[in-house]
């Protein structure tokens, strides 16, 4: 839009100046259905508060330590060492106090001491150790510095998060289930600043995650340094944002967005990696989402038009062509990619690789011919199973997406299963090794809670509770297969995640459960027993400084209003099952607040305020505010709507192209068609319909999805906006002429009269005609007059 007022800032009026300062959560629709409440915390007996949860505990009496400025920190050998510096720094990051490291053998100490040991003949030569804690001190021992640093972070974790130093007296024998315990970082499509991709490293570790997958090509970036061809990213690493978010300003030039890693830089990451036991994957996308390395060398496409990366998501149809000049580039690449990264593992995608452009060419097709290979599957098969020789001839191994099984897949090839569990499963019945990332429980781009306050991403939730019960070894796998399953990986495609802000909120805390998944054996995995762990793991997160997501811990909101009655019927719950605290008399919300057990019920104006609370302490920052006036129950913005179409629809919480910098409204809008639902709207004394609407681009592709793309002939020069009751086949009630441009503030309001003796309740449809794009309309508000 063209100014940078938004009208989203509004609603902040409606509360008044003395709750001014607190968030608001608008209300879901009355018609909404309950609220979704987690079973709530319940400690099992014998529990630590720690995140993954061990293998083995075995409670001792009385206590152990308590770790403070006097506590000794002993190490034997330089690896030893270096861990017990890494816990040192750990322990005060996570708000302990800051102790140091002793040279020699162990003497006396006051505060007691701690003793980190490596020991050769250590029955776990991998990921494993033993951490003794006593009165008299704290042993951690390993077979390898991994194991020890595991270790150390165990123990860091037991002297913060509200333990006060004060150490139990326990043993822990400890092993992680999967030895791939991962996680995918996008950087092609929103670049992350080095410092931005330590600190996810750090949160990484603490986790006792230890795959990072670098995903530094697609279609709107190539991010990766490579010498032999530098048009990469001199050409490929830079793209002009859609709107005004790619105009500067103050001079009214384009502004365009750009970034890439200098290899000097990709190997202080894989340094900074390493040191904390974290193998770096790289990723290079074969043979779709090529369109940065094909803008940079056209010679490498399939067709002639000139290409260059845009602001644009979805499924591109630009791939690279099968000509042997196109895979010794391919093998270049890899040779550059091989000399950075020492990990096994390369990365070389194969998903998403829509063959429309292969199958018109007829350049492929004689190629095809030529090589005797009888469809474009078999094609490009053939393509990662010449870079998989490659691979295997450097000493390294070829991993990809699920669509790689589609043509045949190379013996050695490792599948990584994003699609479902299917692909996993058929790869491993098939003596594959596989890591399972489905994106219907891992993907993080997902949005975590029903919750306004989040970002911009797919509504499709991917919530705490859904993550972690899952499980990664299929049932219907073979008992001989199962060890082919290597372990699991959350994916962060990051479309809608341009700030490390919103990064942080996706990421956390849904990566404590990723990690719990991925290192405790099924029969130490408990959600409600994770649920109470995880307040002391906020704790750390804050003296992290780490802005993890609120929305889990904050109280959603849902109510019915009786507009004869001038009342509203408020229910509160927060998702996960934590206690509610709430107060309607303006107090702020404490511990000693009253109870949430029903729903409250009060005339208008009314105020709720609510706050989820564990053992006495708040989990969100600010508690959650709800108001209510005879005006504002006429109104929603469109968070508070549906999609007309219900599952038919794509919808997307999307966000305004501008400003350049800073915030922007964000707008929840179904990409297939343009049309909003007002669940069981009261007509009842209303004879106007009125529509806060605006236009931002579109800039979506959708490949082979296009066709279920529905708009509305339109019936004038620029469309009409049509209100109908019931849904979008229903009858036209009103319509409206859409103008060409919107106002100076990038709005329009649009008002529609209704029939006179319009009364009753049904839903209420609001659609806009025509086919719109490179822009489209978003609703912001609409009002029932």
């Amino acid at each position: 839009m063209t100014k940078p007022t938004r009208a989203r800032m509004r609603s902040l009026l409606l509360l008044g100046s003395l709750l001014a300062a607190l968030p608001v959560l608008p209300a879901l629709a009355a018609d909404a259905p309950a609220l979704d409440t987690g079973p709530g915390p319940q400690l099992r007996a014998g529990s630590l508060m720690l995140i993954p949860a061990p293998a083995n505990v075995q409670r001792g009496n009385g206590a152990g330590i308590t770790v403070g400025a006097g506590t000794v920190l002993h190490a034997e050998g330089e690896a030893a060492q270096r861990v017990a510096a890494q816990f040192a720094d750990l322990l005060t990051r996570s708000g302990g106090p800051r102790l140091t490291v002793a040279n020699g053998k162990v003497a006396a100490a006051k505060g007691g001491s701690i003793r980190f040991q490596i020991v050769p003949t250590f029955r776990d030569s991998g990921e494993g150790y033993t951490l003794e804690s006593t009165a008299q001190g704290v042993l951690v021992q390993a077979g390898n510095e991994t194991g020890l640093f595991y270790g150390a972070t165990t123990l860091a974790q037991l002297a913060t998060g509200g333990s006060n130093g004060v150490l139990p007296a326990v043993q822990i024998q400890d092993a992680p289930r999967f030895s791939w315990r991962g996680f995918m970082l996008d950087s092609a499509r929103h670049f992350q600043s080095l410092d931005e991709i330590k600190r996810v490293l750090d949160a990484m570790a603490a986790h006792k995650l230890n795959t990072f997958h670098w995903h530094l090509t697609d279609d709107q970036g190539w991010r990766m340094e490579i010498k032999r061809y530098p048009k990469l990213t001199g050409v490929g690493s830079c793209r002009l944002p859609a709107g005004d978010g790619g105009i500067d300003p103050v001079s009214g030039k384009e502004h365009p967005y750009c970034g890439f890693y200098t290899q000097d830089q990709i190997r202080e990451v894989i340094a900074y990696a390493a040191a904390l036991h974290i193998q770096v994957i790289p990723e290079i996308d074969v043979p779709g989402h090529a369109t940065a390395a094909i803008a940079a060398y056209p010679e490498l496409g399939t067709i002639n038009t000139p290409l260059k990366p845009l602001s644009e998501w979805g499924v591109f149809p630009n791939l690279f062509n099968v000509e042997d000049g196109t895979v010794t580039f391919l093998e270049n690449v890899l040779e550059e990619v091989i000399a950075l990264f020492p990990a096994r593992y390369v990365h070389v995608g194969g998903d998403e690789a829509v063959k429309d452009q292969w199958e018109a060419s007829k350049q492929v097709q004689q190629r095809m011919r030529a090589l005797g290979i009888k469809d474009e599957m078999a094609m490009q098969s053939h393509i990662i199973k010449r870079l998989e020789t490659f691979l295997e001839e450097h000493d390294r191994r070829l991993i990809g997406w699920d669509e790689i099984l589609e043509g045949g897949l190379p013996p050695q090839a490792t599948v990584m299963s994003w699609r479902g569990t299917e692909g996993g499963l058929a790869a491993a019945s098939a003596g594959h090794d596989v890591v399972m990332s489905p994106v219907s429980h891992l993907y993080l781009d997902y949005l975590q809670t029903a919750s306004p306050n989040e970002p911009p991403g797919r509504p499709t939730q991917v919530n705490l509770a859904k993550l972690y019960n899952y499980e990664p070894v299929p049932a219907e796998l073979a008992a001989d297969k199962r060890g082919h399953i290597l372990g699991l990986q959350a994916n962060m495609f990051t479309e809608h995640t341009r700030t490390y802000a919103r990064l942080q909120h996706n990421l956390f805390p849904r990566l404590a459960a990723v990690a719990e998944t991925g290192w405790s054996a099924p029969e130490h995995r408990d959600f409600r027993d994770f649920l109470a762990r995880l307040p002391s793991q906020l704790q750390r997160y804050r003296a992290w400084g780490l802005a993890y997501a609120q929305t889990p811990f904050e109280v959603g909101v849902a109510y019915t209003d009786d507009r004869a009655a001038n009342t509203v019927t408020v229910s509160l719950a927060n998702p996960l099952g934590y206690e509610v605290r709430y107060s309607s008399d303006g107090k702020p919300v404490t511990a000693q607040s009253p109870l949430y057990q029903q729903p409250l019920t009060s005339t208008l104006p009314a105020t709720v305020q609510a706050a989820a609370f564990y053992q006495g302490q708040p989990l969100a920052a600010k508690p959650t505010v709800a108001s209510y006036t005879t005006q504002s129950l006429l109104s929603r913005h469109s968070e508070e709507l549906r999609s007309c179409v219900g599952e038919k629809g794509l919808v997307l919480r999307l966000e305004d192209d501008g400003p350049r910098e800073g915030a922007r409204a964000v707008f929840t809008v179904d990409i297939f068609q343009p049309c909003w639902r007002w669940p069981q709207a009261q007509f009842d004394g209303i004879g106007s319909v009125e529509v806060r609407a605006g236009r931002i681009p579109y800039y979506f592709q959708l490949a082979h999805d296009e066709p279920k793309r529905r708009f509305e002939k339109a019936r004038s020069a620029h469309g009409e906006m049509l209100i109908r009751r019931g849904d979008c086949t229903g009858k036209v009630l009103a319509q409206v002429p859409l103008q060409a441009q919107t106002d100076a503030d990038g709005f329009v309001t649009l008002r529609a009269a209704l029939p006179k003796g319009t009364s009753g309740t049904g839903d209420l449809c609001i659609n806009f005609t025509g086919d719109t794009r490179p822009a489209m309309w978003v609703l912001d508000e609409v009002t029932l007059r």
